[in-house]
């Protein structure tokens, strides 16, 4: 499949899926009153969609990554955070361990998306400096 926007990507896809869960989970009662935390959240959630789009627009293979790389932080930081919400008992054992795996899907995809582009790269280079 070819990606000719940004909403095209998978794992933006998955952050944008992310993100909607976190959003529904933080309405919850226990949240309503930690707003640093409920905020840390989402904001870290949305980070992981929004690292993506602005990376597809940054000009390079290169750019693109390092936007990645940043997703992929924003991913662990949103399972760090879940064990606060775990611990605090604003979400279930249940709750906690499906979207930790939401999380860890989304930096799974992210980091195999990375390993497209530099492969990707990397073949470009080799196929430019045969040409010479």
């Amino acid at each position: 499949m070819r990606i000719e926007k940004f909403e095209d990507i998978e794992c933006w896809q998955l952050g944008r899926t992310l993100t909607s869960c976190i959003y529904a989970i933080t309405k919850g009662s226990g949240f309503s009153k930690d707003f640093g935390l409920k905020d840390q959240i989402q904001r870290a959630s949305s980070s992981v969609m929004h690292n993506i789009a602005e990376g597809f627009d940054s000009g390079s293979n290169a750019e693109f990554v390092k936007f990645l790389r940043y997703a992929q932080r924003s991913c662990t930081e949103v399972q760090s955070e879940l064990y606060v919400a775990l611990d605090q008992k604003y979400i279930s054992q249940e709750q906690f361990t499906e979207l930790y795996n939401l999380t860890q899907h989304t930096r799974s995809k992210i980091g195999a998306f990375i390993k497209y582009l530099l492969e990707y790269r990397t073949k470009n280079e080799i196929t430019k400096n045969k040409k010479r």
